[in-house]
């Protein structure tokens, strides 16, 4: 299967995250230093949003893996707590269980 024609070196995960049609992010977003208000900036993006597929809790939650899976290695510890934190925050804010 060939790869897709495009510009070299783009960043479709990137593109993904700035342009998504889904969700509107508030910029920055991503690199917030509290979990509680990236959680927030998700449940209001998600709520808003005419365009998502799922419920607004599947789609923030899947907006917030699908950074954390694509910034693979390059993603600090400290940033990945951070943001495995604002999972956590994210699922009070929806009233759902803890994870395990």
């Amino acid at each position: 299967m060939a790869a897709k024609a495009g510009k070299p070196g783009k960043r479709w995960s990137k593109d993904v995250t700035e342009h998504s049609t889904a969700l509107r992010l508030e910029k920055g977003v991503f690199t917030l230093e509290d979990p509680t208000k990236i959680a927030a900036s998700l449940k209001r993006s998600a709520e808003a949003s005419t365009k998502r597929k799922s419920d607004p809790y599947r789609s923030a939650m899947s907006m917030l893996a699908f950074y954390i899976n694509r910034a693979g290695k390059s993603l600090s510890g400290t940033d990945r707590d951070r943001l495995e934190q604002a999972k956590d925050e994210l699922r009070k804010l929806f009233g759902r269980e803890p994870a395990k």
